[in-house]
Parts: structure tokens; sequence; C-alpha cells
């Protein structure tokens, strides 16, 4: 036996007992009844009290947007199609362009929304975030489950609360668990070994509990936390091995669910810190710039009917335990079996039982991080695809309201998009086939006959980059955070190369998450997998093995555009990201590329971002925890045999 199985051994033999025992407060059972989805209440359309007074209203100003938008995109086609009478593709085709174009339509009018929101201050105006607030009266507990994780790496972020909190003087009224299903031995040494150093350095009173088997994945872990402490907390924060938050930003948070009794629930909008891949910066820029003029919008016109999104927010335990159990779906997977996408199901129970749930984006210091290259992003995409795709099942419910059937709804179709854009790309080129080579059409910006295609082409770039251009606007408009970013001019290389890469990279994703939504309707499971957090540079065979049906689709494309060759200028934009997949998910993975565009000025954000903010785990100032003596010497002991 090698010496690292050696080590393995005496760690498991020592800390799993000392873990067990000494790593766990006394236990305080909360009941968390399963729910049954079709049970109506009469809760379901009761106003709360911190219900918007024309929320209503609200709603209606989006539905009339996002109607008015999509009739003026959908004239052109209309007009193109009717000239000479609607064909059975070509009612095809149009209806394909109804729903893509009504969705987007949809996500322009709610960012445009938010950045009337912010512009004019009114972030606050559901929920107002005192500034400065007093030490809580309550007890809350930050729950951070780890599966098979980077254990020192997601306990420093852990670290970087809890100093936060330390530093606001704060931290007797807050515990900090971290909740592990991890099941690979090796992974289980190196989590235990970072708890113990972790722990001996906390603020708080940290504690930890390891599962043997990972039931529900990350809801069953939550729920396992709520049915054996949950009566000791009047709140908790969910996070995820990738979230840190500011001690300002919780302290905020518990005061505004001690002074609003009648909230379940409150989401933050995070942040993506610590990039340091090309691909990464993408997503890491565009959601420092854009993401917010979203979530205000989201925020504005559902109230307090808001969604969750599974960690970096804060709930209220007792209504979690009382109205959240999840029932588990009758059938096998992918349809069946416990849900995935737990969260927004969640929000749409605390609702049902009259509770709150809030989105907000009024609080900064909510931060995450995002798989570093594009293969563990649609690793991840696959099983939320799945998740919302489970979520069919439940529109039909008659226990959830509509707000909430609504957040279920855009959940599907997000994931449904990709197919159907699919769809109407494939459509539009059969009904191509059936004419004659046109040399006019390769310059088709020049031909009369197209001038209604370009105009519905043009509004639906405007409508996808729209946001993007409302984002900016918002933080050139502020002197602080136009300086934050590096200046106006940088802002624009930054927005500029953003639309560019994010250009690239959806045919791609588009062809995956259509070949996901194709695999879990024929039967396969995506199943629950540890994600990748950090990596630099995927290797050439990695990426020609995971991009093969992308640049599959890519050449059925040629092929067919050997009979249409005129129509190339068309599917440029689509085809060549798609045929050159490997070599963009090579060239996106790798630090040195993220590095050498930021260091020319692109995709730069504020300060920080870039860098890991999270103290070491096992180094820094130590300040003795009130653990018992012999529980310290224990942890040292254990700390030394790894």
């Amino acid at each position: 036996m090698n010496s690292l199985a050696l080590r393995s051994e005496d760690f498991l033999s020592g800390a799993v007992e000392y873990g067990a025992d000494g790593w766990l407060p006394d236990e305080a059972p909360l009941d968390m009844p399963r729910q049954a989805f079709d049970v109506e209440t009469a809760t379901v359309s009761a106003a709360l009290p911190t219900t918007p007074a024309k929320v209503k209203a609200r709603r209606l100003v989006l539905l009339a947007a996002t109607v008015l938008v999509t009739a003026l995109a959908a004239v052109a086609p209309f007009i193109l199609y009717a000239r000479h009478g609607f064909d059975g593709l070509e009612a095809l085709a149009f209806g394909l362009f109804l729903i893509l174009i009504a969705s987007i339509a949809c996500w322009f009018s709610n960012s445009a929304i938010g950045l009337w929101v912010l512009m004019t201050d009114r972030e606050q105006d559901d929920l107002d975030f005192r500034p400065h607030p007093a030490a809580p009266k309550t007890r809350t507990a930050l729950l951070m489950p780890l599966y098979n994780e980077d254990a020192h790496t997601a306990l420093g972020r852990l670290a970087q609360i809890d100093a936060g909190l330390a530093r606001l003087g704060v931290t007797d009224a807050f515990d900090l668990f971290v909740l592990s299903d991890t099941n690979k031995e090796e992974a289980l040494m190196l989590e235990q070994a970072a708890f113990a150093g972790f722990r001996i350095r906390a603020h708080s009173q940290a504690f930890y509990r390891h599962r043997e088997k990972n039931t529900e994945a990350k809801s069953g872990n939550i729920t396992d936390w709520t049915r054996r402490w949950g009566a000791a907390y009047d709140f908790m924060i969910v996070l995820d091995a990738d979230s840190t938050m500011a001690g300002e930003t919780v302290l905020r948070l518990v005061d505004a669910m001690e002074r609003n009794p009648g909230i379940g629930l409150i989401q933050t909008a995070p942040t993506i810190v610590k990039a340091s891949t090309l691909f990464a910066r993408v997503s890491q820029f565009s959601v420092k710039l854009y993401g917010r003029v979203a979530a205000a919008g989201l925020a504005w016109w559902t109230g307090s009917e808001g969604s969750y999104w599974g960690h970096n927010a804060i709930l209220r335990t007792r209504a979690f335990a009382e109205a959240a159990g999840l029932p588990v779906l009758p059938g096998k997977k992918p349809f069946g079996g416990h849900i995935m996408s737990h969260d927004v199901v969640e929000a749409a129970l605390l609702r049902r039982a009259g509770w709150a749930v809030h989105v907000t984006a009024a609080l900064d210091g909510s931060c995450e991080e995002t798989p570093p290259t594009i293969t563990d992003f649609i690793r991840r995409e696959h099983r939320w695809c799945q998740g919302n795709l489970q979520h069919i099942a439940l529109l039909g419910s008659r226990g959830l309201n509509g707000a909430s059937k609504m957040q279920l709804f855009m959940g599907v179709l997000a994931y449904v998009a990709s197919p159907l854009w699919f769809a109407s790309l494939v459509t539009g080129l059969v009904i191509q086939l059936y004419y004659p080579i046109d040399w006019a059409s390769f310059f088709y910006f020049l031909h009369p006959e197209f001038s209604p295609f370009m105009l519905a082409s043009l509004l639906a770039g405007v409508l996808l980059i729209g946001p993007k251009i409302m984002g900016a606007v918002l933080v050139l408009s502020r002197p602080r955070e136009r300086r934050a970013f590096g200046g106006g001019v940088q802002i624009i290389k930054g927005m500029c190369a953003e639309i560019f890469l994010s250009a690239l990279l959806a045919p791609i994703l588009m062809v995956a998450n259509t070949k996901a939504v194709l695999k879990i309707l024929c039967g396969q499971d995506a199943g629950w997998h540890a994600q990748q957090r950090d990596a630099d540079g995927i290797t050439w065979a990695d990426a020609f093995r995971s991009m093969r049906w992308q640049m599959g689709v890519g050449l059925g494309f040629c092929v067919a555009l050997a009979f249409r060759p005129d129509l190339a200028t068309f599917f440029i934009p689509i085809v060549g990201p798609l045929l050159l997949a490997a070599p963009i998910a090579v060239w996106t993975s790798r630090r040195a590329t993220g590095e050498a565009l930021a260091a020319k000025g692109y995709l730069v954000t504020p300060a920080g971002d870039e860098q890991s903010a999270t103290p070491s785990v096992l180094h820094g100032p130590m300040r003795p925890s009130p653990l018992r003596e012999e529980s310290r010497v224990a942890a040292l002991r254990a700390l030394s045999n790894a």
C-alpha cells in the first residue's frame, strides 16, 4: 500500500469518528413533510404585506411591451411569407420564429424595465435594505454543501464570509455548517483535514456533517440539515461551494427578514468572480455589466412572487420546513424521481403557503464562480436542462399560482429554445432548397427581395444585444462604476469583445442543448456529478471528442449549402463556429488567452473580480474559537495525520 493510502486510512480511522462526535451541535429537530402539488390553498392568491401595490399593473406592462415588440418583429417575415401565400413549411417557420422572437422580446422588455428601475433608483422600493443595520436578534446558519469539491478552496470562501462577519462584530449570531455529501475517500480525507484547520480559526461556531449517501443530491442535503437542526435557527443562508458573500450583505439580509416576518425567502443577484480562462471572463464580464438590469426587471414584475436560484439566498427556516418539502415525482428518470432543479419549485411552494419570495438587485457583495471551460459549462447545463424539463409536469398543478407557473415555464423555454432555434434554421434552409440558385442572394443586403428579411434580422439583433447596451448605459452613467471598469473606452471594448465571443459560442451551445433535450426525451438520465471549478486549458483530444456533434452539424449544413451556395453569407455566423468548435473550445479554455485580452483592455471588470478574495484556510491570524480543549487537540491531531 502506498503512502497516500496509508495516510488516508490513518486519517479516516480517527477523523471520521471525531467528526461524528465533536463537529456537530446538539440536534434541534424540525418536521419537514413532503408536499403535494395539486393541493389548493387559500394563500395561493392572497396578498402579502411586501407585495407591491400595483404588481398586476407591472405585469401588464411587461406583457404589453413583449407583445408590442414581438408584433413589430413579426411584421416583416409575415409580409415576406404572405406574398405568395403560406405553405406548410412556411407556416412552421413563421410559428417557430414567433416563439423565439417572443422569448427574446420578453427578455428585452424585462431588461428595459430593469434599466428604468436602476436609473431612477427604485431598486429598493419593495424591500428597503438598511445601509447600517443593527446586530441581529436572531440566529442564522450559513450552509455550504460539498460534493467531492476542492475543500481547501471552498472553505476559503466560507472563511471570507466568516471574516466579514467578525469585522462587523456579529459572529455570535451566526453558525457555519459544512454539509458534506462527498463519496470519494481521498476527497473526504482532504475535506476533513481542511475543516479541522478551518474550525480552529473560525470566528463563528463551525460544524461539519457528512452523509454516507447523497440521497436527492443538494436538495436532500439541505432537507436533512433542516430536519435535524432547523429548529435552532430562525434563518438559513444557503451557499454553493463556489459562493462568497460580504459580511454587510449577510447582515442586511438578516435585518430585512427580521423586519418583514411575512417574507420566506430573499434571493440576491450574484456576480461572477475569480474568472481566469477566456470562457469564464466572458461570463464574468457579461454578468457584471449586464446582469443587474435583468435582475432588477425580474424583481420589479415578480414582486413578492419571485424565484430562488438555490444559493446566495436567505430563507426563513420554519417556513421552508413547513412548506417546501419536495415530493418525489412519479415514474422513472429522467422525468421522474427526485426533483433536480429544486430551487424554483421550493420558491413556488413557499408562495403557495403564503410566504413572500423576493429577488433583489439592491444588494452587492454576493458572488459566485462559473465553469472555466465550455465543456464544463455544457456538462452542468445538461443537468440543469433535465431539471427544468421535469417542471413540464408541474405546469398544470392546481396548487401553484400563475406567477410561479410562469417562472417554471420560462425555465423550460430557456432550454427548449435551442432545439426550436435549430429547427428554425433547418426549416428555413429546406424552404430555400426548393428555389434555384440566385447569386444576388449572396449579396442579400443589396437585394430588394430580402428587405423584409433584413428588417426582421436587424430587429432581432437589436433585441439580442439591447440588454447588453442597457447594462453598459447604466455603468457609463455612473462615474464611480465607470472608473471601476477602467473608463468608457475600456467598457466599449469589453462589450464588443463579449458580443463577438458570445456570438461564436451561441451555435455551439445551441447544438449542445439540443442534444441534451433529445437525450432526455430518449430517457437518458444526466446524473449528478461534481462540478469542475478551476482549470487551465483542455486537450485537443478532449475538445474534438466533446465537440464532435457540433462539427457534425456544421458539416451537415455545409452539405445542404452545396445545393444553395448563394446562401453562404446567411449561414456563416452559424456554420463557422460549429466547424471550428474544437479550436474555439481549446482557445477559450486557456488562462493565458484571457489574461492576454485583459492586458489589452478587453473583458476587464472592477478590481478583485479576476483574483480570489478568499483568505487561506490554513494560514492567517488565529483566534481561539469556543471549542472544548479536547476537541481542539483532536482537530490538530487530525490535521497533522493528514
